[in-house]
């Protein structure tokens, strides 16, 4: 059984607190009257009390010094001020400084009782939320990026190292990688993480609607603009926008994008006056963004304010010493969405082929893959031969040296290790360039592909 909530009902006209707080008593509540300022502060500061209820106006020690003192002991507390109507403007003047609520005399038993039920309901919806926002903190921070390679390492202490930084960031990465997971951690692990994440997927969408998506609109600025709509900037205020797939973005929309990352303002559509926003920006794409300033569909000054700092999401292949804990992973999350499913765990030969594999999908790939056998497989262990086709007879590596496929010009072979050895340092050129042992110049040539020949 719950024990009553207990309330401590404040005023130097003791028979009056001692009515309140019979009243509450047969309400269900807790309460005990206090005669002084003085001795609330007192039991205050050496007994448990939920809520206090404080008459404003008291010689010696006044209400807004006890509603000073519970706030400095629990800031969380509820505390309602009793006024004469005489002194409602000292009433206001409690909320601005964290009363819950002021009731002027005489007022009803059952009108204070039903406010401390608010401040109560309200007090556990903040526990409620705070409990949520730390939860999906846990969730989408560093600490939940599965995979302990070096370069998973490495990418994890470049989020960390970056999380607060106000500078947008550029994710790179094959499709399927987990660009948006290294998204959502630059925003959990930053100072902006109890405001929203807000996401948009710049190629699911036409010009004309993702303009509208970003920057809002007004009523009538278009066929279909009902309402007034603020637009993912102002819903992201305070907090990250990600925008992936930066690359497919119209260099009309480039253009706007600039203007609101230089100026942290916006205008929506059909608006004769800017908004003020203040929005961390996070973008992805799996483009060569060089290689699209040169085919003139990216902006090169959006390019370089956007590519602030980069962080490059490796490949599975190129660590697949994290397959086996992704798959384990993804074995556990799959069995909760299928507990009817006999499948307990993989064979060490059906690990064998998961580990050979190319993954041209990447993570998503593997995922499905671990999905496909919790839906299907009949028996407790999944075999090789319950693997799907397409994994088991296709393209296997085993190692990152290994040549197959088609022939492909030297320059591209040497872009793709190039690549893959930034992967490796968890996106850090500077390190990729020492180990490689060229010049930060010459890796960028190459991973641009144009390296000329005598470099």
């Amino acid at each position: 059984m719950t024990a009553a909530r207990r309330v401590m009902v404040i005023d130097d006209n003791l028979e009056m607190a001692r009515t309140i707080a019979d009243g509450l008593g047969e309400r269900g509540y807790d309460a005990v009257a206090v005669e002084t300022g003085r001795e609330a502060q007192r039991r205050l500061a050496n007994e448990r009390f939920d809520a206090v209820v404080t008459d404003l106006r008291m010689p010696d020690v006044d209400g807004l010094q006890v509603l000073a003192t519970s706030r400095a002991l629990d800031p969380d507390r509820p505390v309602i001020v009793m006024t004469a109507y005489s002194a409602v403007d000292s009433a206001v003047q409690s909320i601005r400084q964290g009363a819950y609520h002021y009731l002027t005399k005489p007022f009803k038993q059952d009108e204070l009782a039903l406010f401390l039920d608010r401040a109560f309901a309200d007090r556990e919806i903040r526990h409620e939320a705070a409990a949520l926002r730390q939860v999906l903190r846990a969730r989408f921070s560093t600490a939940s990026i599965i995979g302990h390679s070096a370069a998973m390492e490495a990418l994890r202490d470049r989020i960390l190292r970056v999380a607060d930084a106000a500078a947008p960031v550029l994710v790179l990465g094959e499709t399927g990688a987990g660009k948006g997971l290294v998204a959502r951690a630059l925003h959990a692990d930053s100072k902006r993480a109890n405001a929203a994440l807000v996401s948009v997927n710049c190629a699911a969408l036409p010009e004309a609607l993702l303009e509208s998506e970003l920057f809002g609109h007004i009523k009538g600025a278009f066929t279909g603009a009902v309402a007034d709509r603020p637009g993912l900037f102002v819903e992201a205020h305070g907090g990250t926008l990600f925008l992936d797939e930066i690359a497919e973005m119209t260099p009309v929309l480039q253009a706007k994008l600039l203007h609101a990352i230089e100026s942290g303002r916006v205008r929506p559509v059909g608006a004769a006056r800017d908004r003020e926003v203040d929005v961390r920006i996070v973008a992805a794409t799996h483009r060569n963004l060089t290689q699209r300033v040169r085919e003139g569909t990216f902006r090169e000054d959006l390019m370089y304010r956007l590519d602030v700092v980069s962080l490059t999401v490796p490949p599975l292949r190129d660590r697949r010493e994290d397959i086996r804990e992704l798959t384990e992973h993804f074995l556990t999350d799959a069995r909760a969405r299928n507990p009817q499913s006999p499948l307990r765990r993989i064979s060490p030969q059906a690990f064998a082929v998961l580990e050979r594999y190319r993954w041209p999908g990447n993570v998503r790939e593997l995922a499905h893959v671990v999905e496909k056998l919790v839906l299907f497989s009949a028996e407790e262990v999944a075999r090789v031969e319950d693997i799907p086709d397409a994994v088991r007879n296709g393209d296997a590596e085993t190692s990152g040296a290994a040549f197959q496929g088609e022939i492909v010009p030297l320059r591209e072979l040497e872009r793709r290790y190039t690549a893959w050895a930034v992967g490796q340092t968890g996106g850090h050129r500077g390190k990729a360039a020492e180990k490689l042992e060229i010049d930060p110049k010459t890796l960028r040539k190459l991973l641009d592909g144009a390296r000329e020949d005598g470099e």
